[in-house]
Parts: structure tokens; sequence; C-alpha cells
């Protein structure tokens, strides 16, 4: 990150107009970021994706009547669980780009079927605690909370299942390769774990803010309005 902030700023500060730096910018391959085709794609997603769960973050958060009663509404042990299941696929991943840095390809695939089972089971973890909630009849109609809480990681889920896609392709290729044949694949990996690294970003603002911290921020929310 330290780089990309060096590189934007130097790159703001150059003077072209000048000689010297003329002859630089000659020699300039045209790009101002070293970025993959598939890491820009990613980078593209995240702004549109934070659009999006920002405003119905902001929709819940701003839309709670005064009466509903938001304090304890549930307090269930599995989303603690799916939490650390994300923060495990995070760590493979970190765990296969750094290998890739290395040109050590050995634990490659094995860290990459890892990586999908884990968010497999994240996805099953959601949906049956969607099935808990449900059975205790806490619907989408019951009340401003959960149905912010349904929407979110619908769609949450939904972004889960489209990085789940590119997985696939992007893993059936590279199960398919001799080991030194891997590191063709290292610009597909690396831009998987950047988006793994945004899924697990946008679930713990969501979980601190929608349930560990909950009532404190609607309290500080409503004390934003008054």
């Amino acid at each position: 990150m330290s780089n990309f902030i060096k590189k934007l700023f130097g790159t703001l500060a150059e003077k072209p107009w000048e000689k010297e730096q003329a002859a630089i910018d000659n020699y300039h391959p045209g790009k101002t970021f070293n970025l993959s085709l598939q890491t820009s794609a990613v980078i593209v997603i995240f702004g549109i994706s934070t659009v999006l769960f920002s405003l119905i973050l902001t929709g819940y958060l701003y839309t709670m009547p005064p009466e509903q009663n938001i304090k304890f509404l549930f307090k269930p042990n599995l989303l603690w669980v799916n939490t650390i299941v994300l923060f495990f696929v995070a760590y493979f991943f970190s765990k296969i780009t750094k290998d890739l840095k290395k040109n050590d390809t050995t634990k490659v695939k094995k860290n990459l079927i890892l990586v999908g089972g884990l968010s497999y089971l994240f996805l099953f973890g959601q949906f049956f605690f969607w099935y808990q909630l449900m059975q205790d009849e806490k619907f989408v109609t019951t009340n401003t909370y959960f149905s912010s809480f349904y929407i979110f990681t619908a769609l949450h889920g939904l972004h889960l299942l489209g990085g789940l896609f590119f997985w696939g392709k992007v893993c059936s290729k590279t199960l398919k390769l001799k080991q030194n044949d891997i590191i063709s694949q290292k610009k597909s990996i690396s831009a998987l774990s950047l988006y793994w690294t945004f899924l697990l970003i946008v679930w713990l603002i969501f979980f601190l803010t929608i349930y560990v911290l909950n009532d404190a921020v609607i309290a500080w929310c409503k004390a934003l309005l008054t």
C-alpha cells in the first residue's frame, strides 16, 4: 500500500514539460500503475460493491424506528464461527500469494482447495443460520433489524458466489498444470486473494456494526439526529 501511495503522489509531482522529465517519459511503457487486468477488474468491482453495501448499512442505521427495541435481538455463536472461517480463507489466500512471490508452488494446489472448501462452509453456515432465524419466527418482515440483516448477508453471499465461480475456473486450470507451470496463474490468484480480502473487510464492518456493537452504533446515530 505504501508503494502505491508513493507511486501516486510521485506521479502527481512530476513535471512533464521539463526536458529531463520528457526524456524519462519517452521510455515510459504507458502504464501509471503495474496492475494486471484481473486486479483492475477487481478494483472496479470494489467501487460498485462498496456503494451497494454502504447504502444498505446507511439505510439500516438511519431508518431504525425509535420505538423498536434493538437491545440484544439475537446473540448467536454461529456468526462468530462464520467470521473465523472467513479469517482462515484470507489467511490461506495470503499464504498462496506469498508462496507465489517466492516462486514456491509446492502447496498452492492444496491451499486453493482449502480456500474453496472454507468458502462453501461459510455459505452453508449462513444458510443454516437463516434456517435458525426462520425457525425462531424472525423473518425479513419482522423488523428493520432483520430485514437489513437478510439483505446484507444475501448480497454478501452473492458476491461470494461470484468469487467462487472465478475461483472454480482458476482452480481447475491450476490443478491441471504441472508444478513448475502454476506460476502462470499468479495474476489471477492474486486478484482472487484481493477480492476475498475485500469480502472479509465488508463482513467485519457489517459484523461489528449490526451485531457486536449494534446498540452503541444505533445510539450514536440517534444522537446525531436529535
